[in-house]
């Protein structure tokens, strides 16, 4: 994707670590307070330029994991402290175990239930038994509607301006179409534009909790009006490893009756606002 790679170097111009303090930091009271003792090292799954990390590391012993070098580059400049590691969020093994898994709006760019799910066992495969994992989608089915937005910075040497566009040609499936358009300025002053088309996946709440309960999480929603939906996943602290194609011991059945969806934790996420 030429967000990521063509435009990676550009990100400073697109969006710094100020535009994500607010989130940030409530994602991490929100890690912080949902499982005890509070976690201490943190897994960064598609951490991309370091937005996120950039507030997190003051609070967890980091550990960033992405596809893109791109990005990770951008990433190490402003997170250099962090452990940085090259690879696919679907697939990557690190071979250890962290007290809690942080999945931001990486998760938008799988746009099939097996991309997600194979996303949801990577989470469970490096958290800890005990530990916690949160899922930070951009949208839900339930709740989409079309959007527009802008924005964009000036450095010192060069200018960005973009727009962008979502919409959903096809409310059958599950996927919803980003468009961006790129206004770029260099030192000199010249001016070029790039257009980006992305396809980002859309599941409904309900999707979710079940993908989540098949990966052998317990699952929870937070809801809050200022932030967004997010997941919890907490991995039981008599938990077994994961086995590709084995169901795990212990997980409650994937189907959700309509009880069972009533009975769903939503918890407030007012008390974790300072």
């Amino acid at each position: 994707m030429k967000l990521f790679d063509e435009l990676a170097a550009w990100w400073p111009n697109i969006a710094g670590p100020d535009e994500y303090r607010d989130e940030a930091l409530f994602f991490g009271r929100l890690l912080r307070r949902s499982v005890t003792p509070r976690p201490r090292t943190l897994l960064d799954l598609g951490s991309g330029s370091g937005n996120n990390a950039f507030h997190l590391k003051a609070q967890f012993e980091l550990t960033c994991v992405d596809l893109s070098p791109h990005m990770q580059a951008v990433s190490r400049k402003v997170n250099p402290e962090c452990e940085h590691v090259l690879g696919d969020i679907r697939t990557v093994r690190l071979g250890k175990t962290f007290d809690a898994v942080f999945v931001h709006d990486v998760v938008a760019h799988m746009t099939t239930a097996r991309d997600l799910m194979a996303v949801m066992e990577t989470a469970y495969v490096h958290c800890r038994p005990g530990g916690i994992a949160l899922f930070v989608p951009d949208e839900m089915r339930e709740t989409f509607v079309p959007s527009t937005d802008h924005g964009g910075y000036d450095t010192d040497k060069r200018s960005l301006r973009y727009v962008q566009w979502v919409t959903d040609p096809n409310p059958n499936d599950s996927t919803v179409l980003v468009d961006f358009g790129f206004l770029l300025k260099d030192s000199r002053g010249r001016v070029r534009m790039v257009h980006e088309r992305q396809k980002h996946g859309l599941f409904a709440r309900a999707e979710w909790m079940r993908m989540l309960r098949k990966a052998g999480f317990t699952p929870s929603i937070v809801s809050d009006k200022t932030i967004r939906d997010v997941f919890l996943g907490h991995r039981r602290l008599d938990s077994a490893p994961l086995t590709p194609g084995v169901r795990n011991p212990g997980r409650r059945s994937a189907r959700l009756t309509p009880d069972m969806r009533k009975r769903a934790r939503r918890r407030s996420a007012a008390d974790l606002r300072e």
